[in-house]
């Protein structure tokens, strides 16, 4: 598995914490040669000086001048990209028809645009080149609309849905496509948030692992854990009303609303600026 990663050269966004942090520190202890970029600058620097990263900078995936300054900064210093990791993400817990716009501005801003153009300066570097390799992050909420963060879904549906259809363009190209699909996963995204019956939390150790076995073996799309991902599918041929029967029995529909601590979750509102 090491020798599949070793001396690549790889961008991941948001990796300053979380997912990120976890797929950067596997990845780096795996021999490739990894950037990271954040919105938080302090916290990207940190992270990087605490791993010892090449490079960790400032980066905003919602502007386009930010998001093609990195990825020519990686360029210029470890040479051309073999991977991009776009997990920079957002999650606003709450009411739907409540939700402040603003919010719902910045996670469709982050989440879906900030994932796109990614996806487009990262693929119009590696097509020419036939060679490469975007992965997204998107989420168990790609395919399961859970009550409480209908947003939330609906930018993971369309992480998703925009990753299929660009893979399917660019099909014999040489480049891959992969969309990674975790389950609800230790961070403080989810600070506060409930459990649902027979469901386990991913750690972001696990998406981790997962996203070095995909650069390895490329698949279009990986559920984490794989096994809750077949669960999953198999939910969605049932009748809605059956499965969504079924998501009550489980407590998944409470998961973000009743059985929310709301002051925990709060940590993370403020920090994110939410709230």
């Amino acid at each position: 598995m090491t020798s599949s990663v070793a001396g690549k050269v790889v961008a991941i966004t948001g990796g300053a914490r979380g997912i990120g942090l976890a797929i950067a520190t596997a990845l780096h202890s795996s021999g490739a040669k990894v950037a990271i970029g954040d919105v938080d600058e302090a916290g990207a620097k940190s992270a990087g000086d605490r791993l010892g990263l090449p490079l960790a900078r400032k980066l905003d995936v919602t502007d386009r001048p930010s998001f093609t300054e990195f990825l020519d900064t990686v360029e210029d210093q470890l040479g051309p990209l073999d991977v991009v990791v776009n997990n920079a993400g957002l999650i606003s817990v709450g009411s739907a028809v409540e939700e402040d716009d603003e919010a719902t501005r910045r996670l469709f801003d982050v989440n879906v645009h900030g994932v796109i153009l990614g996806t487009k300066l990262a693929a119009q570097r590696m097509l020419p080149r036939r060679r490469g390799h975007v992965i997204n992050i998107g989420s168990l909420g790609s395919v399961l609309p859970t009550e409480g963060i209908a947003t939330y879904c609906a930018t993971k549906h369309a992480v998703l849905g925009y990753t299929d259809a660009v893979r399917m363009e660019n099909r014999g190209s040489g480049v891959h496509f992969t969309v990674i699909m975790p389950t609800l996963t230790n961070t403080d995204m989810v600070a506060g948030v409930g459990h649902a019956k027979g469901f386990k939390n991913a750690e972001p150790e696990d998406v981790a692992r997962a996203v070095v076995e995909v650069i390895g073996k490329p698949e279009p799309r990986v559920a984490i854990p794989r096994s809750l991902g077949a669960t999953v599918w198999a939910q969605r041929l049932m009748p809605m009303g059956l499965a969504e029967a079924l998501g009550r029995a489980l407590g998944t529909g409470r998961v973000f609303t009743s059985d929310l601590k709301r002051e925990q979750h709060d940590v993370y509102t403020r920090r994110t600026g939410l709230s």
